[in-house]
């Protein structure tokens, strides 16, 4: 299907099983482990990487000179789309929602370092970048657009993959938990698993309507891949976002802490954060009861090392 593809992500990821952080949130022993998708080879690593895979090919196939993408000021995918441009020999445009900012940090200043020309539309992030983001690529030729998070199915055929690589390394009845983003990793893995009820995502508010999105989006994704529609019901866990998408949360900062003193794993006060806050949420409840499951780290590390999160992160 895709002849010019390339792992640019690295893939396969490794997976650790965290028995001390298991038994700080209530879980039991051999019952966490943590799918370390931060690790992918490409850009800092991250999830986007799986995405990209097959995002690059498809348009390396269609003969593009430049990828074209946007989200906010400090979107990890469009970090990882300039990465994947730069290691591709292809142009990037980064359509970046909000004001250029005076001090150049964090995934910012890796978009830059990466090459990406960044283009601020003044708005907040908002699903009117989809529409800005495709109004750049109509005036640049050899462009190919990409949509937020590179969220359509062509990007979340990596992640039918990586429900693939899950596969043999987990138990068939173990929960998949993440970060409900732009809903492309979500719908990947359903359509790889072939079953809703593996996978639950904790929503962070990025997307309007997600749970419908991610619903067509891995049907479409499945019939893609050649695989059976999914069954059963989409699942997304809420009471994460906060005010707003990538407000800090006291809920996360607290999970960030945790992970870090337990496990040594660093999370991300946007999306990782926030998601492991909503597995201990479940923990709590007793919902997972001995179920074993699976965090999907899917990155975002650039993010603590703004002045916004870094002061923050370490506050009494």
């Amino acid at each position: 299907m895709f002849p010019n593809l390339v792992l640019l992500s690295g893939a396969p990821t490794p997976i650790e099983r965290c028995d001390a952080l298991a038994e700080a949130i209530g879980l039991r022993r051999g019952q966490l482990q943590i799918k370390r998708d931060d690790l992918t080879k490409l850009g800092v690593g991250g999830n986007k990487a799986r995405k990209l895979d097959y995002l690059v090919a498809d348009a390396v196939e269609r003969g593009a000179t430049t990828l074209v993408t946007g989200g906010a000021v400090q979107s990890n995918h469009v970090r990882m789309t300039a990465a994947a441009a730069a290691v591709s020999g292809l142009d990037c445009v980064a359509v970046l929602g909000g004001q250029s900012a005076s001090v150049v940090e964090g995934n910012t200043l890796l978009d830059v370092l990466f090459g990406a020309e960044l283009v601020f539309t003044g708005d907040d992030y908002s699903d009117d970048l989809e529409v800005a983001i495709e109004q750049v690529a109509a005036e640049r030729e050899g462009a190919y657009a990409i949509p937020l998070g590179g969220s359509n199915a062509i990007g979340a055929l990596g992640y039918v993959q990586a429900a693939d690589e899950l596969s043999n390394e987990v138990p068939t009845d173990a929960l998949i938990v993440h970060a409900e983003g732009s809903g492309g990793t979500h719908a990947g893995l359903v359509a790889g698993f072939g079953d809703h009820g593996r996978v639950m995502a904790v929503d962070v508010g990025a997307v309007r309507d997600i749970a419908n999105k991610v619903t067509d989006l891995a049907i479409e994704t499945a019939e893609l891949a050649g695989r059976p529609k999914p069954t059963g019901l989409v699942q997304v866990l809420d009471g994460q976002v906060g005010e707003r998408y990538g407000a800090p949360t006291d809920a996360a900062r607290s999970a960030i802490s945790l992970v870090a003193r337990t496990a040594g794993i660093v999370l991300d006060p946007v999306y990782s954060g926030k998601a492991f806050a909503g597995l201990i949420q479940m923990a709590a409840s007793g919902d997972l009861a001995d179920r074993p499951v699976v965090f999907v780290h899917t990155g975002g590390l650039p993010a603590i090392f703004t002045r916004r999160f870094s002061n923050w992160l370490v506050e009494d």
